[in-house]
C-alpha cells in the first residue's frame, strides 16, 4: 500500500463530537443516549484500495479478446489473410484497459461530508456527484465472485428520484464498506430528523 493511501486511511474521524441531531420522530426525554453524533461520522477524502486496479484489468481481459478474435476472423477472410492482426488486437486493447484502469483509479474519490457524500471519478469525463443524506433511501455493501478473490467489496447507495438514481463506490475492502454503510445509514438518518425540524 502507497503513502498517500496510507494517509487517506489514517484517522479521518477522529474529529472531536460538538454536534447532536436526533433522528426524526424522537423527542429529548425518549431520546437520552441515541443522538446520532454527525462529526463522529463525517471524514476526509478517501481514494480506493489499490487492489481495484486488478479487478478492472481482469474484466478487460475478455472485450480484449473478443475483439482480437473478430479483427483476426476479419482478416483471416480479406485477400491479405494476417490471422496475427488479431492477437495485435487483443493486446492493444488490453494495454489501453491497463492503462486506463491506472488513470481510473487516481480519479476515484469520495468524502463523507456533513450534508452529503461527495464523490469525484472520471478519466475522459470527470464527473463529481454529491448524494443529500435527506435523499438516501437504503445502502448495500456487495461483493461480486472476482471481488470476493481479491478481498474487495462495493457499497451502492440508493437515492428517491429518477430511476436509476443510485451511486456505487467500488474497491472498498469489506470492513470498509460495512463501516461505509453503517455511517451512511447514520447520517440519512440524522439528516432526516433535522429536515423534520
Amino acid at each position: 500500500m502507497d503513502a498517500d493511501t496510507e494517509r487517506s486511511d489514517a484517522g479521518p474521524f477522529d474529529e472531536p463530537l460538538t454536534r447532536a441531531v436526533r433522528p426524526a420522530g424522537r423527542d429529548e426525554e425518549t431520546d437520552a443516549g441515541d443522538a446520532v453524533r454527525v462529526e463522529a461520522l463525517v471524514g476526509s477524502r478517501r481514494t480506493l484500495d489499490p487492489t481495484i486496479q486488478r479487478v478492472w484489468v481482469l474484466q478487460a481481459v475478455v472485450p480484449s479478446l473478443v475483439l482480437g478474435g473478430l479483427a483476426g476472423a476479419a482478416f483471416v477472410f480479406l485477400p491479405v489473410g494476417e490471422a496475427w492482426v488479431g492477437t495485435v488486437v487483443a493486446t492493444a486493447v488490453f494495454a489501453l484497459a491497463a492503462v486506463l484502469a491506472v488513470l481510473r483509479y487516481r480519479s476515484w474519490a469520495y468524502e463523507i461530508r456533513d450534508d452529503s457524500l461527495y464523490l469525484e471519478r472520471g478519466v475522459i469525463t470527470n464527473v463529481t456527484t454529491v448524494v443529500p443524506y435527506v435523499r438516501i433511501q437504503h445502502v448495500d455493501a456487495s461483493r461480486g465472485p472476482i471481488e470476493r478473490t481479491f478481498g474487495l467489496a462495493t457499497t451502492v447507495v440508493y437515492t428517491a428520484g429518477s430511476r436509476g438514481a443510485d451511486v456505487s463506490i467500488p474497491g472498498l475492502s469489506p470492513e470498509r464498506a460495512e463501516d461505509l454503510q453503517n455511517r451512511l445509514k447514520q447520517l440519512a438518518i440524522a439528516a432526516e430528523g433535522e429536515d423534520a425540524v
